[in-house]
C-alpha cells in the first residue's frame, strides 16, 4: 500500500489526536472547555513572542494598565532582556520572561508575564532569582531584587531577601546532586 505522505503534518499533533486520547471520554461541553484552554495556551505563547519582539526592538505599546502594555513598557523602560535562559545544570534551568541586572547598583529585576486566569505564584520568580545567583555566582545577600508578576491588569511586586532565595539555592544544589546520583546508577 502506498500511504499518503502528509509532509505538512510531520512533527505536529492534532487536538483530537491519538497521543492525547482522553478526549474520547469527554462530552461536548468538556471538549469545548478543553479546546478553549488549549487555545488560551496558544494565545499566551504568541503574546510572549510578541512581547519579546517589542522589548527587543524597543517598541513601546500605548500607555495603559493592560497587562501586556504595562509589561512591555516596563521591560523597555528598565532596559530588560526578554526570554533569557537561566542555567544551573541540565536538571535545573528556566527562561525568565524579562530580566536585568544593574552591576553598579547591584540590583536584579525579573518580570513575568502571565496571560492565563490561574493565579500566578511568586515562587517561580524566586527560582529564577536563585538560578541567576547560581549561574552568575552572585550572593543573594549582596544584591537588591525586585520581582514582578503582570497578570489580569495588575502588577504584583516582591522584594525577596537572601532569607527567601538562599534556601531555594540550597535545594537546587542538593536536588541536582540527588538526580545526578540516580542518573549515574542508571548507566
Amino acid at each position: 500500500m502506498n500511504f499518503n505522505k502528509h509532509l505538512n503534518l510531520v512533527g505536529q499533533h492534532a487536538f483530537l489526536g491519538a497521543s492525547k486520547y482522553h478526549w474520547i471520554n469527554y462530552d461536548e461541553e468538556k471538549v469545548k472547555a478543553a479546546y478553549l484552554s488549549y487555545m488560551a495556551v496558544v494565545k499566551g505563547t504568541a503574546l510572549h513572542a510578541f512581547a519579546a519582539q517589542c522589548i527587543t526592538l524597543g517598541q513601546k505599546l500605548p500607555k495603559s494598565r493592560k497587562t501586556l502594555n504595562a509589561y512591555v513598557n516596563d521591560a523597555i523602560g528598565f532596559r530588560m532582556t526578554p526570554e533569557q535562559i537561566l542555567y544551573y545544570s541540565e536538571n535545573c534551568f528556566g527562561t525568565a520572561d524579562a530580566i536585568s541586572f544593574d552591576t553598579h547598583k547591584e540590583f536584579l529585576r525579573i518580570h513575568d508575564l502571565k496571560t492565563g486566569v490561574t493565579p500566578a505564584h511568586m515562587e517561580q520568580l524566586e527560582i529564577y532569582a536563585a538560578l541567576f545567583c547560581l549561574e552568575y555566582k552572585v550572593k543573594p545577600g549582596e544584591i537588591g531584587m525586585e520581582l514582578r508578576l503582570y497578570q489580569n491588569d495588575d502588577i504584583l511586586i516582591a522584594n525577596p531577601t537572601a532569607e527567601d532565595i538562599a534556601p531555594i539555592i540550597d535545594k537546587i544544589i542538593t536536588f541536582d546532586k540527588t538526580i545526578n546520583k540516580i542518573k549515574e546508577q542508571e548507566v
